[in-house]
């Protein structure tokens, strides 16, 4: 598989690409949005593509749309489905730093199951049959609360003038689970806290790491403990101590009042934080090297009192919902609220003695949601406020009628003192024609996810200098400067929807329509009229008996004429006998119900 990927960068000629499969929503709340883990790896519901090509400009589309084919043949995905030109953006500025040859598209409701983790694990050296990938147990990961798989593939081999040249793939699981709740977890305390739930590794992944793989470098396993954690464990320990004197040697062990590790770490590595030295982030690692079948490697984390933190948050946070009511217009509202400040994170351009807070906004709305652009407003602090002094640029692609999307990129900037702002966009809806509805249509259709973007802002650790830290690509991944950026909600918009039972009845009563014509015309096409009246002739004269023929003599008295059974009267005899006996019938019926009513 990796030489397959290979193979996809030389022919399409990519520089940079990224891949994710996502199912739920990052919880910026509760799981942070400044750090590493955040920044990187939470990803929009659905499927995510976006790649960077070394091709000519006229070119890219052509090399876009044949790696969609590709990459959905090798995930077993509708990745194909961003072929289409309404499905796929050019973005300049607002989403990465590559004008021109950078091509972005999502698919928000693509369901993401083991179909797609098979392949993704056909990648990793040793799959998931030894090393940390067993742990990838199926059941353990779907059924939790969020889980993205991501491919990130980066190439030197094209516009390089570095000696070496070559191709980096990233591959990264996020999961966030739920531990099982024991009956410690439902102990309560003095401030009514709920203690946490422990958890191991095989309670939560049903499995063991018995061994690195044989392929890989290295193999190692980091428990890591946020800044605002360590800040409430610093307060359990000063409270234990009677002082805060020790809080160094508490650092570097990993023995506290808070939580209990199972396992002893075979290090414990201390974030240098030059904002504030007080409080910084602290890595337990594990070497896998050192465990195997024999001894596996389970850790577990036992929590000995509640301890309530709140995880770093980015400056602002963002949410999107719709406005309006009906199926003719709407408008689209992006909320932007201010965090609380930590750790001094918040350091902004400083013009004119005067803090500011710079963001990019970046949106891609279907053809379908015809966007007026012209109608934007912005609401600081609730109140209107004119565009220009908020937005520093804008760049704006209007969609084009089952063509192109429209795409929206802005740079705004304001005073840190700002608690909120909100962005509005009015649109009118279109009508699809019924090939173009999706089988569901009725469920509504999906707005991609926007992305709120920090470019003052960067998130990473820094650690010591020390040559075992750079061997470590997980380490060395914390180090670099991540730009900090979320996503917004998936919107959901209700479109006119067809009666789609019509067509069925159309065709049904039109096809029954043309059987009884057509098949009475060819019933009176093929009939064959003397056979026909031979075979009438011979039935009625075995029905006449007895009756028709003293009938015919009445009536050949009554003429005047002499009774003859010739072949011709006995056929006309055979005609009127059923009328005839069916008129007297009528007509004698008739008369003595008169005579019964009028007497």
């Amino acid at each position: 598989m990796s030489l397959v990927m290979l193979e996809q960068v030389q022919k399409f000629r990519i520089r940079e690409m990224e891949l994710s499969f996502t199912q739920g929503r990052w919880n910026y709340e509760r799981w942070g949005g400044f750090d590493p883990i955040s920044s990187s790896n939470a990803k929009p519901p659905g499927v995510e593509l976006w790649a960077v090509f070394d091709v000519p400009h006229d070119l890219v589309d052509a090399s876009w749309k044949n790696l969609t084919h590709t990459l959905s043949g090798l995930f077993c995905a509708s990745i194909n489905f961003l072929e289409s030109s309404t499905a796929y953006s050019a973005p300049d500025w607002g989403f990465q730093p590559f004008s021109g040859s950078l091509r972005y598209g999502s698919l928000p409701r693509e369901a993401v199951c083991t179909e797609n983790l098979t392949p993704w694990l056909k990648l990793l050296p040793c799959r998931d049959k030894a090393g940390l990938a067993t742990l990838m147990d199926r059941p353990s990961i779907y059924r939790g609360f969020y889980h993205s798989q991501r491919l990130r593939l980066s190439s030197t081999e094209f516009g390089s003038t570095e000696v070496e040249s070559g191709i980096a793939l990233d591959q990264t699981l996020t999961v966030v689970l739920q531990p099982t709740t024991s009956h410690r977890a439902s102990m309560t305390y003095s401030s009514d806290s709920v203690l946490q739930p422990s958890w191991s590794l095989s309670s939560i992944f049903g499995r063991k790491v018995s061994g690195r793989c044989v392929l890989a470098n290295s193999s190692n396993v980091y428990v890591q403990v946020e800044r605002g954690l360590m800040s409430e464990l610093k307060i359990l320990h000063a409270e234990d101590e009677g002082s805060g004197a020790d809080n160094l040697t508490f650092e570097k062990t990993w023995n506290n009042p808070g939580f209990e590790l199972s396992i002893a770490p075979n290090r414990v590595i201390k974030e240098v934080n030059i904002l504030h030295d007080e409080t910084s982030i602290v890595l337990y690692e594990y070497l896998i090297d050192n465990y195997s079948n024999s001894e596996p490697f389970d850790l577990g984390f036992t929590w000995k009192f509640p301890v309530v933190w709140s995880s770093p948050q980015a400056p602002l946070h963002a949410s999107r919902f719709l406005m309006g009511s009906g199926n003719e217009r709407g408008a689209i509202a992006i909320s932007l609220k201010a965090t609380e400040p930590s750790d001094g994170l918040w350091f902004a351009d400083t013009i004119e003695n005067s803090c500011m807070l710079r963001f990019n906004v970046f949106q891609v709305v279907p053809w379908y949601v015809r966007v007026y652009f012209h109608t934007l407003q912005v609401f600081v602090d609730g109140k209107p406020q004119s565009v220009t002094d908020f937005i520093e640029r804008m760049r704006i692609s209007p969609s084009e009628d089952k063509v192109s999307p429209g795409v929206m990129e802005m740079a705004l900037k304001l005073p840190c003192c700002v608690k909120s702002v909100t962005l509005t966009l009015e649109f009118d809806k279109g009508f699809l024609h019924i090939d173009e509805y999706p089988p569901d249509a009725n469920q509504g259709f999906d707005i991609p996810s926007a992305v709120i973007s920090f470019p003052d802002f960067h998130a990473s650790m820094h650690f010591l200098k020390d040559d075992s830290l750079n061997k470590s690509p997980l380490l060395s991944k914390f180090q670099e400067r991540s730009p900090v950026l979320c996503y917004t909600e998936v919107l959901l918009v209700p479109l006119t929807t067809p009666d789609f039972s019509m067509p069925y009845n159309v065709i049904t009563i039109t096809c029954t329509v043309f059987a009884l014509y057509f098949g009475s015309l060819l019933n009176v096409l093929r009939r064959r009229v003397g056979e026909e009246e031979r075979f009438l002739k011979s039935k009625d004269s075995k029905k006449t008996g007895r009756l028709g023929q003293l009938l015919s003599k009445l009536f050949a008295k009554l003429r005047g004429k002499s009774w003859e059974p010739t072949q011709t009267q006995s056929a006309s005899s055979s005609l009127i006998s059923s009328k005839l006996i069916f008129k007297v019938i009528l007509v004698a019926g008739i008369a003595a119900g008169w005579q019964y009513y009028s007497g």
